[in-house]
């Protein structure tokens, strides 16, 4: 199975699951049969914080396309431990993944996570999150700059959708840097058609649900993969095989 630094080459949108630790085992399985592209492992929904449960919850997904994310709370995540206890996580999960996610606020443990991260030869996503409203396109430039200019090999904007015109914002957003390595995403219900639309336009991960968790206006991952295989040749001919 392809590494994500070799699925995200091609530039074909990729879909994600995110996991929780039920049961790392069932789950991975899951992940191999049904084909998911990356499997998000939230370590901070996990029912303990230590390395060593982590580990147990990740290795399962071995062979896998992995992104480990411990998300604060102020960004929508369940991490309620302090930054050096996060900072640590990070280390201890990094050579069993292939990319991690940390947020580009988070300036107490993003140079450090950077920097391990690039000595295990992981990606990085560095992401913003809004969850009241989508800034103006001139703030979610600057947020690409900063986060490209901060060590990433993927920058996530994911902002709220309120109608059409916070749709438009992100459409422009993605086209203006789809060659670049963005994630753009419009949450919400009034954003679920972002899920398809900007994953076609550039953005490189879209992300899904299978049971669990799903976001306000996230799809199940069957109805992402069918739609996607609809609009997207290029999915559509990776999914089969050609």
């Amino acid at each position: 199975m392809a590494t994500l630094r070799e699925r995200l080459a091609d530039e074909v949108p990729l879909v994600a699951v995110s996991f929780g630790d039920e049961d790392a085992a069932r789950d991975a399985a899951l992940v191999r049969d049904r084909g998911v592209d990356v499997a998000e492992l939230r370590v901070d929904w996990y029912a303990s914080t230590s390395p060593e449960h982590a580990l147990r919850q990740i290795r399962p997904f071995a062979g896998v396309p992995t992104l480990a994310t411990v998300r604060a709370k102020d960004e929508g995540g369940y991490w309620a431990g302090d930054e050096p206890e996060r900072m640590r996580l990070y280390e201890a999960v990094m050579p069993e993944v292939d990319a991690v996610d940390v947020e580009l606020a988070s300036a107490e443990i993003r140079p450090g996570v950077v920097a391990a991260a690039r000595a295990h030869g992981t990606l990085v996503i560095l992401s913003h999150h809004d969850f009241t409203a989508t800034p103006s396109a001139a703030y979610l430039d600057s947020l690409v700059e900063e986060g490209f200019a901060a060590g990433a090999d993927l920058v996530k904007v994911s902002t709220m959708a309120h109608g059409p015109d916070d749709l438009r914002t992100l459409t422009e957003f993605t086209l203006r840097h789809q060659h670049r390595g963005v994630i753009a995403i419009a949450m919400g219900a009034e954003g679920a058609a972002s899920r398809l639309m900007l994953p076609v336009l550039g953005s490189r991960i879209t992300y899904s649900a299978i049971g669990g968790r799903p976001a306000p206006g996230q799809l199940p991952f069957e109805e992402t993969v069918r739609l996607l295989e609809l609009f997207s040749p290029r999915f559509a001919r990776r999914r089969s095989g050609d």
